[in-house]
């Protein structure tokens, strides 16, 4: 059985922001013996994410296909306050 090729990552379909009509967003939470990042993607919502690992030159196309917006760390910290919350009690408390 042969298997077609796959689409190119950089064709107008391949944009989960235009295939969704939401916003992306990527979060990066670490590296990995300098070749690989560690990060996490999110379509629509940034608090429910999926990591995900690729190498830097992956990640940038990656980022550039799918037309994310970069979190920056005080809107991370935002993301781990709230999931702390609920892990460990007190969902719902705005402070």
């Amino acid at each position: 059985m042969k298997l077609a090729p796959p689409k190119s990552a950089r064709s107008p379909s391949g944009s989960a922001a235009r295939m969704t009509g939401q916003s992306c967003y990527v979060r990066v939470t670490g590296t990995l013996g300098e070749r690989f990042v560690e990060f996490e993607f999110a379509i629509g919502d940034p608090e429910l994410s999926v990591e995900l690992v690729m190498q830097f030159d992956q990640f940038r196309e990656f980022c550039a296909t799918h037309e994310v917006t970069h979190l920056s760390a005080e809107e991370g910290a935002r993301l781990d306050f709230e999931r702390m919350k609920w892990r460990f009690g007190a969902p719902g408390i705005t402070d």
